[in-house]
């Protein structure tokens, strides 16, 4: 019996966890979406992987090439805030932004998507 409780414990408190992650991963998705959109790129490339962060490197203004970077540890959290300074300053944000991208992506990339934000960057850097 005592393992059983234990059980339905233990469903009790990861179920929750799950479904928060899951609606959390939804709404980045959908909010990466929009971000594209409104920087010219095809929207559906946000449910890519990997074909994602190469969009948002383009909209960021970065070379292609920084995606290899981010496969280096260390190396990769560094370009990762450039990219998403680049994504900040490309949609009119500051740094502080950017910061708040960097620990609170699920917040402040729908700020973004569905937002008043333009893009007013320039993906010339890409190729």
């Amino acid at each position: 019996m005592e393992e059983c409780s234990l059980l339905a414990l233990g469903l009790a408190v990861l179920v929750p966890i799950i479904i928060i992650g899951i609606s959390i991963a939804i709404l980045e998705i959908v909010a990466l979406w929009f971000v594209l959109e409104k920087a010219g790129e095809p929207g559906w490339a946000a449910i890519i992987p990997i074909y994602n962060y190469l969009m948002v490197i383009k909209i960021a203004g970065k070379p292609w090439w920084f995606i290899l970077l981010m496969l280096i540890p260390i190396v990769n959290l560094v370009i990762y805030i450039i990219i998403l300074n680049g994504l900040s300053k490309n949609f009119g944000k500051d740094e502080g932004f950017t910061v708040g991208l960097f620990f609170l992506r699920f917040i402040f990339l729908p700020i973004l998507g569905f937002g008043q934000s333009k893009y007013v960057g320039d993906k010339s850097n890409f190729m």
